[in-house]
């Protein structure tokens, strides 16, 4: 008896030193975090990736990309499972935050890469008009007709997406 109630009191002592350290820590909120790393031809690539679910559950991968020195184009990449899902290209993206809507391009075409991918499992669009008009983190709300109703994007994703335009390459 005496050795459980012993190994009582070491799990409940491990259990508040966990605790206790938990609480006692500072947690950081979610940091934005920008990749750079070479492209085919060289030139730097700046990147924000982030895997988020639609309304439906089903998993996206959103890149929001510059190919090359500040200044330079910005897109957005959206990447489905390959085989779940199948993209039509051109196909608008709508973008929605409050009662602010934006409908960005379909670039998919234009991307050698993308262009010859047989999967069809991504699409690529342009998101300079939408940055431009953004003055604020707003969460924003994505739909892709024909593929999903709404996946909802955090403000700390948009702030990303904001950094991309000016930071040094």
């Amino acid at each position: 008896m005496r050795r459980l109630i012993r190994r009582a009191g070491r799990l409940l002592l491990a259990l508040g030193l966990v605790l206790g350290c938990l609480l006692v820590s500072p947690t950081s909120p979610a940091l934005a975090q920008l990749h750079e790393h070479p492209s085919e031809t060289g030139s730097p690539v700046l990147r924000s990736l982030v895997s988020l679910r639609d309304l439906d559950d089903q998993a996206w991968q959103l890149v929001a990309f510059r190919d090359g020195a500040p200044g330079a184009p910005l897109r957005l990449r959206v990447v489905g499972y390959p085989g779940k899902v199948r993209l039509d290209h051109p196909t608008p993206l709508l973008v929605r935050s409050g009662p602010f809507q934006w409908q960005l391009s379909d670039l998919t075409l234009e991307s050698p890469s993308l262009a010859g991918d047989g999967r069809s499992a991504a699409a690529e669009f342009d998101l300079a008009p939408l940055l431009a008009e953004l003055s604020q983190n707003r969460p924003l709300r994505l739909r892709l007709p024909g593929v999903f109703t709404e996946l909802p994007v955090p403000p700390f994703v948009v702030a990303e997406w904001r950094s991309l335009g000016g930071a040094p390459a």
